[in-house]
């Protein structure tokens, strides 16, 4: 009865934060795909939740499949021991604006124009006798005007007869992503396939973002353990159910908001003094799956990134699909 209330409680405590996640995240136990071969597109904007800045776009299209070990770069990735391990590539681009996108002059105050685009080789690698994951990443792309955020954002409110965005002239400039993402979670608690309670900490380090983060997954419903063998023999062919994931970042360096670390020409950048050193974050979302099939709606909210910022919210929408068959090493 005591254990009830406890997590009762747990779960009131967060559903303040429901609405608070870093942008796309692939790596996350509570978007595990138990199938060795899947590919998946994430879309992200503030469209979901009424507003139109900051970051108001997101995309990233993944691919996973056994054969993806071949890439030289995944010897690069820090993984758990054991042998269940999922390699993938993902093509991700983010779309960022200030509060405003019909002035032609600089927001002074504001946040930047900024765009990038990268490539990530990820592997996703799970310690069924530990209950643990360990995934990494390694990002390498531009970032500026040859990311094409002025052209992107320009054609969707032209397809959509909203405002023509004004301000692109302003952007942050090119410059190298070159970012290291190790992702650590593990399980605190589970009741049969219907909770999950975990713990998670993350690290970023390169020339885009440099962040310390840590938080908590909740996930309740009908699913597959994340932490459990892909191969069990007690795998549910239908699965539903919904988490929260509220988290704390320490950050560093910023790219987005201070200008590229190697080029510093751009018009317009916020100063070191200006950022946000401890940010608050969350996701909330509904999964559903039968078979094959993804879906995914999550919401998201960051507190402020800079002094004079706001917080802002924006919420995305998962498709994934799984292909092949069930192996074991």
């Amino acid at each position: 009865m005591q254990t009830t209330k406890t997590y009762t409680a747990l779960l009131c405590w967060l559903l303040p934060v429901l609405g608070l996640a870093q942008r796309i995240d692939n790596m996350v136990s509570f978007r595990q795909i138990d199938q060795p071969s899947f590919s998946r597109l994430h879309y992200d904007n503030d469209f979901f939740t009424g507003t139109d800045y900051y970051y108001t776009q997101g995309y990233m299209l993944e691919l996973v499949k056994p054969s993806l070990q071949k890439n030289p770069l995944t010897k690069l990735l820090i993984k758990a021991k054991g042998n269940q391990i999922q390699y993938g590539l993902a093509f991700e681009h983010l779309g960022f604006t200030p509060t405003s996108i019909r002035s032609q002059t600089t927001l002074i105050g504001d946040r930047p124009f900024a765009a990038g685009l990268s490539l990530k080789t990820f592997s996703l690698s799970t310690d069924t006798l530990r209950r643990l994951r360990v995934s990494a990443g390694l990002s390498m792309g531009m970032m500026g005007p040859v990311a094409l955020g002025n052209q992107i954002q320009t054609a969707l409110h032209r397809l959509f007869n909203g405002v023509e965005p004004k301000g692109w002239q302003y952007q942050i400039h090119n410059d190298v992503i070159l970012t290291y993402t190790l992702h650590y979670e593990k399980q605190l608690y589970a009741y049969r396939q219907a909770l999950s309670i975990s713990t998670t900490a993350q690290a970023q380090v390169g020339t885009y973002i440099d962040r310390l983060q840590t938080g908590i997954v909740v996930m309740a419903g009908r699913f597959n353990s994340p932490f459990g063998p892909m191969f069990a023999p007690c795998r549910l062919p239908l699965q539903l159910y919904i988490y929260a994931q509220p988290l704390v970042s320490v950050i560093g360096y910023d790219a987005s908001l201070q200008g590229g670390l190697f080029n510093s020409s751009s018009p317009y950048v916020l100063s070191v003094h200006q950022l946000a050193r401890i940010t608050f974050q969350g996701n909330v979302g509904i999964v559903f799956r039968y078979k094959s099939l993804y879906l995914e709606y999550a919401e998201s909210m960051l507190s402020r990134e800079f002094s004079s910022g706001l917080s802002h919210r924006w919420g995305g929408v998962k498709l994934g699909a799984s292909f092949g068959s069930l192996r074991t090493k």
